[in-house]
């Protein structure tokens, strides 16, 4: 069973981003406004970035297709994000096919061993913290519905 980050240590970052103050966190943090699929409220939700391209920001969704930020940009994949060098941008999200979330997953795992082992803990995703390859086939529950991937677009 994952372990769950508790919410007031999860939410800490969103004052500091909101206030132009995220770059002092880091850059493998960033901020997501996303809108409730049923009240059509904005929600926040401090992220880990997978991975940064031009033009594109990756987030995984730790606790799988039941995490609500991952609900919601499905219902609604217009988002704003706060980064180091953004504040606010509009921009749209969308989720990555099997294969290339894979090929994702295994670049931050060459990239980021020690980080890809604690999250494998921590998640109990045994396939994350192992250093064999991923398993060829992502449609595996263990890997695709735990750890979807979603592509930021910023606008």
């Amino acid at each position: 069973m994952p372990r769950h980050i508790p919410r007031w240590l999860a939410r800490l970052p969103i004052p500091l981003f909101r206030i132009g103050l995220g770059p002092l966190l880091g850059g493998r943090l960033m901020v997501l406004e996303h809108r409730g699929r049923r009240s059509g409220e904005p929600r926040l939700v401090a992220l880990e970035v997978l991975a940064r391209e031009p033009g594109a920001l990756y987030l995984v969704s730790g606790y799988g297709r039941r995490s609500q930020w991952f609900r919601n940009v499905l219902a609604d994949p217009a988002v704003r994000i706060w980064t180091g060098a953004l504040r606010g941008a509009p921009g749209r999200a969308e989720v990555l096919p099997a294969a290339e979330a894979r090929a994702r997953l295994q670049r931050y795992r060459d990239a980021h061993p020690a980080a890809a082992r604690a999250l494998g803990r921590a998640l109990d995703l045994p396939a994350l913290a192992d250093p064999a390859p991923l398993p060829e086939d992502i449609a595996d529950p263990d890997i695709a519905d735990r750890l979807p991937i979603v592509r930021i677009a910023p606008r």
